[in-house]
């Protein structure tokens, strides 16, 4: 852990659980003030418990309940945060793995949500918070990504999945290029292959709706212990928050585990 986040505050999206949670946990652990935000209370409760059992004071912690494909929802948690003074650090994690089958089937409906969550929603966060980063001279965007960005073939019936991550690793290294020289970094994380919830729904689908050779990975990579720990990658994240790194794809891999 870094001590030069001690002191900064942090918005978390998706932070009731799995990458989110931990990324909140480390951040508190490092001393940082969290503003937690995800669409289910009883989640962000969990974590909020969870970060207080770390001995992170209570007046660190603020929760956002809050659903980022709803404009309205999102615009009112964005004038929370700012009004609470904007965010140093801003995570957005929250992101769909919806709709998964064959494109052909894909309503438009369905698609914009896609769009809206992955894409739209870490854009509008950041251009929010942007102003008061730049004000200060210091800022950290951090995109969670996926791997299969580097190899979109390797997701099958899973188009909007594919087609929204690369959306906005592309927005990261735009936007990095845009503010290179600001002390205002904005880096893509792939995260790996991480035991979330969203693991698990994928490996409980049918077969005929996910495709047959998407449902065997994620069933083989399950059993095969080939998954890490959301905490794992979380400290990867964090350590290489004390980088001024900018316009680059971090992968979990870049800091050895442990170090």
């Amino acid at each position: 852990m870094t001590s030069d986040l001690a002191g900064k505050t942090a918005l978390i999206t998706g932070a009731g659980r799995g990458i989110g949670r931990a990324i909140a946990l480390g951040l508190g652990e490092a001393g940082a003030r969290v503003i937690l935000l995800a669409r289910t209370t009883a989640q962000l409760e969990e974590t909020r418990a969870l970060l207080l059992g770390q001995r992170v004071p209570e007046g660190h912690i603020r929760l956002v309940p809050a659903e980022l494909a709803d404009e309205e929802q999102r615009d009112h948690a964005i004038a929370t945060v700012l009004a609470e003074g904007g965010a140093d650090i801003l995570v957005n994690n929250a992101a769909t793995v919806e709709p998964l089958g064959p494109t052909a089937g894909i309503a438009a409906t369905d698609l914009r949500l896609a769009y809206e969550i992955n894409v739209i929603a870490p854009a509008a966060l950041t251009a929010a918070v942007l102003p008061g980063m730049l004000a200060a001279g210091w800022g950290r965007v951090v995109n969670i990504s996926s791997g299969i960005v580097a190899s979109p073939a390797g997701m099958v019936r899973g188009n909007a999945y594919v087609a929204t991550k690369s959306a906005l690793e592309a927005h990261t290294v735009n936007l990095a290029t845009e503010l290179r020289g600001t002390g205002v970094t904005v880096n893509a994380y792939r995260p790996g292959g991480v035991d979330t919830a969203m693991q698990a729904w994928i490996r409980q689908q049918d077969p005929e709706r996910v495709g047959a050779g998407l449902h065997e990975r994620f069933n083989r990579n399950f059993a095969e212990g080939a998954l890490i720990t959301a905490e794992h990658s979380a400290s990867v994240l964090i350590a290489l928050l004390a980088r001024d790194d900018t316009g680059v794809i971090w992968d979990v891999s870049m800091v050895p585990a442990g170090a």
